[in-house]
């Protein structure tokens, strides 16, 4: 694959609590030439990038994030506005400390929740893999799956800790055959880009994929 076309695999990010109007215009113009799978943006900036672009961008955004305990109705009614908004993908944060807990049922549930709001667009679901055990890791590979979420991604990029090849491999061997996989947090090269896509990522969250692979392409 060339890197130019790994491109397609990325939802380009910029989720930075001082993201200003140009920062985000950089990223859409950016997203439109390259052909990125979306811009994943913060709440407050979908229905200004959408009136600007329109479906020139995929837009997805982020809810209950970067820590994921807010409660299910805050998540719900999160989703609910930024659907109307314009998003059409949505990547939500897990209540980490209800899988601590062992409450995976409730994660499930609250899953379940989002999806039914999204209906027949994109759910990603962050279960942040670097504060999670391997038995939990595999839980909340059922509780995705049993929800019927679209995605699985493994970090948010805010967390101690970020995509790994070897959780990837996990979630492969744990999640339903209509799960795919999103890979985000320490995606800091084209080989890490190349690696996860050859894993069977689907989609990479990533802020520098564009820099990195068009520098490479001078």
């Amino acid at each position: 694959m060339k890197p130019l076309d790994m491109l397609h695999y990325v939802d380009h990010t910029q989720l930075k609590a001082f993201a200003s109007w140009e920062d985000i215009q950089s990223l859409c113009e950016e997203a439109i030439r390259y052909q990125t799978a979306s811009v994943c943006i913060p709440p407050s900036y979908i229905a200004r990038v959408h009136e600007k672009y329109g479906d020139a961008v995929n837009i997805c955004t982020e809810v209950g994030f970067p820590l994921g305990y807010s409660v299910t109705e805050a998540k719900a009614e999160e989703t609910k506005k930024a659907l109307e908004d314009g998003a059409n993908e949505i990547d939500m944060v897990i209540n980490i400390s209800d899988v601590k807990n062992g409450d995976y049922d409730k994660v499930e549930k609250e899953i379940a929740r989002l999806k039914e709001i999204t209906g027949d667009k994109i759910l990603k679901v962050i279960i942040e893999t670097c504060y999670l055990t391997e038995e939990e890791k595999i839980a909340m590979c059922k509780a995705v799956t049993n929800a019927g979420a679209d995605f699985i991604k493994t970090s948010t990029g805010f967390g101690t800790g970020g995509a790994t090849l070897e959780d990837v491999e996990l979630f492969k061997k744990h999640i339903g055959p209509e799960v795919k996989i999103k890979a985000a947090g320490g995606v800091r090269t084209v080989e890490d880009l190349k690696a996860f896509i050859d894993a069977g990522c689907s989609r990479i969250g990533t802020s520098s994929a564009v820099k990195l692979v068009t520098s490479e392409n001078k």
